[in-house]
């Protein structure tokens, strides 16, 4: 009976000493199920238990192994030595196969070069920030892999930020409490790309800013204006933009997202027949205005390039450019009047009141409007599961 009560001490110290770990990888990577649970607090919690619980359910393993083993039987031993060298190798899987920030390295080196010297495709999409008169494009194939690149763009600090399971970028001011912080990818919840910050330890969901869990739950991370554009039309309005180069050490990975940023998964199934059906991965433009939010079907948005809409009670423009991958949203009212719009022939588009002619930074560049600006709307592209997740009271347009 005393050796049954031992070994009975034995399973439940390897139940502590190596469950919680697999528990946690399993709610932080997107396994099957895992994802939809909403569990963001036990995962925040479990992780600062994890390592006091492995040394509690360590020392009985021990001192098990010490002073009991011997007197097991031979299939006893084996059975025990098999469950422990499995166990063991389960902290392969929870501490470095499915650990985020070691599946998803940071860069090792952050290089940029300009319009001349740049080796990266003209074709390839980046998250464009400008400040101050300085203009940094980041390529999506590469902020895909490191999910976050930790910059400087005009002497402003900068956590760019992008999350390929729901495939949308934000740019946030990475100062928390008056303090620029280090951030570290945690893992996912919701298929969205989870950060901590340094000093006060708190989980951020990356397509909201927002403190989901921890001393700073409740607040959001300042966001800072960005536009998602091809590089080539990118280099259009900002000639002398610096381009983030790749780093040479994750060249594999980069390659693992080829073609991810211009084609929809339904596009590469070949089984799939009606492809203007609503998925989980379909592609939509995401905007808030006001207190409202509303999703446009990228593909139909491909299909028309401009679109005049209302959000609630804000006009807003929808323009997708002629390289099918720059969009922008604009408030269509100006000086207390509402504008329509058309595309023109010069691939710009016109005001239908005064037949103006504006460029794609919402810039009047001829008419009567000469000089007049609309005011940009931050937009996002994203797949439907996420921003339907992140915004439920979305309303969805689709001609």
């Amino acid at each position: 009976m005393k050796r049954k009560g031992h070994s009975k001490l034995f399973w439940f110290s390897m139940f502590v000493l190596f469950v919680p770990g697999l528990l946690h990888a399993y709610l932080l990577m997107p396994f099957p199920g895992s994802q939809n649970l909403e569990a963001i607090k036990l995962c925040y919690y479990l992780e600062k238990l994890i390592l006091p619980m492995r040394i509690i359910g360590a020392l009985p393993v021990l001192w098990y192994f010490y002073r009991y083993f011997s007197s097991n039987s031979l299939v006893e031993k084996i059975v025990k030595v098999l469950v422990l060298v499995l166990a063991l190798g389960s902290l392969y899987i929870t501490d470095v196969a499915y650990k985020a920030s070691s599946m998803f390295e940071e860069p090792r080196t952050i290089r940029f070069a300009n319009a001349i010297n740049n080796k990266v495709p003209e074709s390839y999409i980046v998250l464009g920030v400008v400040n101050n008169g300085v203009a940094k494009a980041y390529p999506l194939v590469y902020l895909g892999y490191h999910h976050k690149v930790q910059d400087n763009v005009g002497n402003l600090p900068v956590l760019v930020t992008y999350c390929t399971m729901c495939r949308t970028g934000r740019v946030y001011s990475p100062v928390v409490n008056g303090v620029r912080q280090n951030f570290r990818l945690v893992g996912a919840r919701h298929y969205n790309a989870i950060i901590e910050d340094q000093s006060t330890g708190s989980w951020w969901y990356q397509a909201t800013g927002e403190a989901a869990v921890g001393p700073m739950k409740g607040s959001f991370l300042k966001e800072l204006p960005y536009e998602q554009s091809s590089l080539s039309a990118w280099l259009d309005k900002h000639p002398g933009s610096m381009i983030l180069q790749p780093d040479g050490h994750f060249k594999n990975d980069y390659d693992d997202l080829k073609e991810y940023d211009v084609k929809q998964a339904v596009d590469k199934d070949s089984a799939i027949k009606n492809k203007d059906t609503l998925y989980r991965k379909t592609w939509v433009i995401g905007v808030i205005a006001g207190q409202q939010s509303k999703a446009y079907d990228w593909r139909k948005i491909t299909e028309i390039c401009l679109l005049n809409d209302k959000i609630g009670s804000i006009p807003v423009l929808v323009g997708l450019e002629g390289d099918d991958h720059t969009f922008h949203v604009f408030n269509r009212q100006l000086g207390g009047r509402q504008l329509n719009f058309k595309p023109d022939s010069s691939g710009q588009f016109v005001d239908q009141e005064t037949a103006s002619v504006w460029n794609w930074d919402g810039l009047c560049i001829s008419g009567a409007e000469k000089g007049k600006q609309l005011t940009k709307i931050q937009a996002y592209q994203e797949y439907w599961h996420s921003w339907q997740h992140f915004h439920p009271a979305t309303t969805y347009w689709k001609k």
